[in-house]
């Protein structure tokens, strides 16, 4: 196994290779006899294991029958996992339409998130959705409901029945909670539903509040922890690292780098308001916006 490149890539490669093989109806062995690889290599393949050449994964693609476009997309992923760290820029390596994040989202067993700009993507209600993507994209009003529409599609991953739903930890600074969209009634629906989905054993919504001053996380911007469950007798993928800004995204899975946000995870916990507290001090920024 390759210990230079990222394994979040090559794992994404696999997975999506395994995903294709099905789709066509191929068992392993079918496949791996059609491409003349062993069994086990094809195993490691599929999970990830190893680093995938250019020209297997057209040979693989081309015995699951995969359109051109998942081709190039896989391509580049084999790529990437070459590298020492990965940047994934979106419409660089990976079209803009392929959202890698959303698939290992909906992979997590635990995902803990904190926000210091604006409410997480899996805690907002339309109308404060509709206000973010507004202001992003307020020229094209198609693309402002397109964005919404799949943002609200990825919080059903929190009601699902099977697999169990992740488990939601998510830290908001209390300038997030005062930063109001213009339709104030949306806003206090939106500090609502933070208030009543906290109440899930599952979900926990807590606010670092303008009194613990300066903290470690003050300079991180936002990040998410994602952890994996165990599939069987298998080692569940490692923890990664996943952090978001205007022009791309940096997926971390070395031991240092999960390390150091572990520990600014655990300082953010300890600068956060308790759970009832944190709701007491939304409650009370609903109320102050009535007046």
């Amino acid at each position: 196994m390759s210990e230079t490149g990222s394994t979040v890539p090559r794992r994404q490669v696999g997975r999506l290779l395994r995903q294709l093989r099905e789709q066509a109806g191929i068992s392993l062995m079918a496949a791996a006899q059609e491409l003349e690889f062993s069994r086990a290599r094809m195993y490691r393949i599929e999970n990830g294991e190893v680093p995938v050449r250019k020209h297997d994964v057209i040979a693989m693609c081309g015995v699951y029958g995969a359109p051109g476009h998942m081709t190039e997309v896989l391509i580049g992923l084999a790529q990437e996992s070459k590298a020492k760290g990965w940047w994934h820029a979106y419409g660089d390596v990976v079209p803009t339409w392929f959202e890698l994040y959303v698939g290992m989202e909906q992979a997590a067993s635990r995902l803990r998130q904190y926000a210091p700009g604006v409410i997480p993507g899996l805690l907002q209600t339309r109308e404060y959705a509709e206000f973010v993507f507004g202001r992003w994209q307020g020229d094209d009003p198609a693309a402002v409901e397109n964005a919404v529409a799949v943002r609200l599609e990825r919080q059903s991953l929190l009601n699902r029945s099977r697999p169990r739903p992740p488990r939601l930890d998510v830290i908001i600074d209390e300038g997030v909670l005062r930063r109001c969209v213009p339709d104030t009634l949306g806003m206090q629906k939106q500090l609502a539903h933070l208030v009543n989905v906290s109440t899930r054993p599952d979900i926990s919504v807590r606010v670092v509040p303008f009194a613990a001053g300066p903290h470690q996380a003050s300079s991180s911007g936002q990040f998410t922890v994602l952890e994996f469950p165990a599939l069987g007798t298998a080692s569940p993928e490692p923890t990664i690292i996943y952090c978001e800004n205007l022009t791309g995204a940096l997926y971390l899975d070395k031991l240092a780098e999960v390390e150091t946000y572990e520990n600014i995870w655990a300082a953010l916990e300890a600068a956060a308001l308790s759970q009832s507290d944190s709701d007491d001090l939304i409650g009370t920024i609903i109320k102050e916006s009535d007046g």
